[in-house]
């Protein structure tokens, strides 16, 4: 049996040199797609923390475990849901948590699920509590708890920043099972490029002011619907955001600043790729490389400004796509010899990418499917498929294992479909979607439209993803028995892929889509 080494990042977008981003400096993530499947089609579930970490975590969907907020553990809310890792334990293995796996807080337990998920308590850098702090020196040497935020490490609380805490664990860790003989699965959580975009300052020497263009479609599109838009609250509270008095919803941030702001995100994933880095390699020094599955994911994407948004909080691809690729030692990369490394460390300052991409799948995936497909990898029995409800079920998936998809070229999937089919959960010869949603106190935006409580919530977006189109239906929802009713609309969006590939020209109005209504209620 395999180890497995789960890397989870906080909020980030696919911009990385492996999903095609010509600026972005990532040579270590992209060093282990080289030796990985890569699906350049994946999807969160929910574009905010908690709610899509429990969903993948659990391999149900929000309206199964019940979390669209930050406020409810879904053991006591919804159903005593078995978990990924612990799945893995109660096979006999070591699990660890380092850094941000679980939500902390409530929607964990307030223990990141243990000890159900893990074998011994998670680990937290200390240094995470300062996050928030005031430690962005400004221009006026005064210290503020700005968006924008290059530092200096050594002045930070202790030297050090929460990532680098969380890679020495991680190296720590793995050195410990090297002796053991015990398989082991670790999970570790980056939380850059998270805000506040607070990183080592030498980090936006890689990206030149000047480089830095504004998202394609940095306005807000003229038929999208007013409950579709998130006003990006959290950043408004940042101190250097505040200062800049921007008007409520819609903005817009002025175009410096937003520049600035990309600069920043692009900075805080270069400084994340040293620590994947870091880890890759300790574990290669550890002799670990070759039989040790590796998963790189995150937990949604982030708005740079498309559409006049920013953050996640929304049902568009920039705040729902996300990277995700398996390392499966001997299956998408041969061997390595003896005392060869698999990942050397490579240095973002100097390293020229040369980028090889082994496999690359299109298809439509989900993160919900992350707990079936990593049992099959390990050659653990697959959990069942959750019966239409599952609230009382404690082990199964809604979530259907996507190693399928591994070794096929397109060709011969397509015939695979055609002859037969699986797939419960989706029916048959039917292309694969990609299913997402995001709930809104109200049909405009307000101050809580982004993070609304379970009791403010009266709209669902339920949205649908496939090859050629993105579909949004924002209906009515009912706190109290999460109930949607499909009867009642409130607003709809259409997107045409090749067409529109940013989403800006919703044709919802002008389309007939019982058909897709249809496969929306599925």
């Amino acid at each position: 049996g395999m180890n497995v080494l789960l890397i989870v990042v906080d909020d980030l977008r696919p911009v990385l040199g492996c999903y095609g981003d010509r600026l972005v400096k990532s040579p270590n993530i992209d060093q282990l797609a080289s030796q990985s499947i890569v699906f350049s089609n994946a999807y969160a579930q929910q574009a905010v923390c908690a709610p899509s970490r429990v969903s993948f975590l659990t391999g149900r969907r929000p309206d199964t475990t019940r979390l669209y907020d930050f406020y409810s553990y879904w053991r006591v809310h919804a159903g005593n849901y078995s978990t990924m890792p612990q799945y893995f334990k109660e096979n006999g293995y070591v699990t660890m948590s380092v850094g941000k796996v679980f939500h902390p807080g409530v929607s964990s337990n307030y223990s990141d699920d243990y000890p159900y998920s893990w074998s011994i308590p998670p680990f937290h850098p200390s240094a995470e509590k300062y996050e928030n702090a005031k430690t962005c020196r400004g221009k006026d040497g005064k210290l503020y708890a700005n968006l924008v935020c290059p530092v200096n490490v050594t002045e930070m609380p202790s030297g050090t920043l929460p990532d680098i805490q969380s890679t020495e664990e991680a190296i720590q860790l793995l050195k410990t099972m090297t002796t053991k003989k015990q398989k082991f699965f670790l999970a570790v959580g980056y939380h850059k490029p998270h805000i506040p975009l607070r990183y080592p300052q030498e980090f936006l020497k890689l990206y030149p002011l000047e480089n830095i263009t504004l998202a394609p479609d940095s306005w807000v599109p003229q038929r999208l619907p007013a409950v579709a838009y998130n006003p990006w609250m959290d950043i408004r509270q940042r101190d250097d955001v505040k200062a800049l008095n921007v008007s409520f919803p819609y903005g817009p941030l002025p175009e410096d600043f937003q520049r600035q702001i990309r600069q920043s995100y692009y900075a805080a994933v270069s400084y994340m790729d040293v620590q994947v880095g870091l880890l890759l390699n300790a574990l290669d020094d550890a002799g670990l490389s070759n039989s040790t599955i590796i998963v790189f994911t995150a937990d949604h994407g982030w708005s740079l400004g498309e559409h006049g948004e920013w953050a996640k909080y929304s049902n568009f691809d920039v705040a729902t796509h996300v990277p995700l690729m398996f390392y499966v030692p001997g299956m998408t990369s041969s061997s390595a010899g003896r005392g060869e490394k698999v990942f050397p460390y490579l240095d973002p300052f100097s390293h020229i990418s040369d980028l090889v991409l082994q496999g690359q799948s299109k298809k439509m995936v989900e993160l919900v499917s992350l707990f079936s497909t990593l049992a099959e990898l390990a050659g653990l029995q697959v959990p069942p498929a959750c019966p239409k409800t599952s609230f009382s079920v404690a082990l199964c998936t809604e979530g259907t294992s996507i190693v399928r998809y591994f070794n096929s070229t397109e060709e011969k999937l397509q015939e695979a479909e055609k002859d037969g089919c699986d797939d419960t959960y989706r029916g048959c010869n039917d292309e694969a979607i990609a299913f997402s949603q995001y709930p809104r106190p109200a049909d405009t935006p307000q101050w809580n439209s982004d993070k609304p409580k379970l009791k403010d919530i009266r709209v669902m977006g339920y949205s649908m993803r496939t090859g050629d189109y993105r579909y949004t239906l924002w209906v009515g929802f009912d706190p109290s028995n999460f109930s949607a009713n499909f009867e009642d609309i409130h607003a709809g969006e259409l997107y045409m892929v090749k067409s529109d590939p940013n989403q800006d020209y919703n044709i919802y109005n002008n389309t007939l889509h019982d058909g897709l209504f249809k496969k929306l209620l599925g």
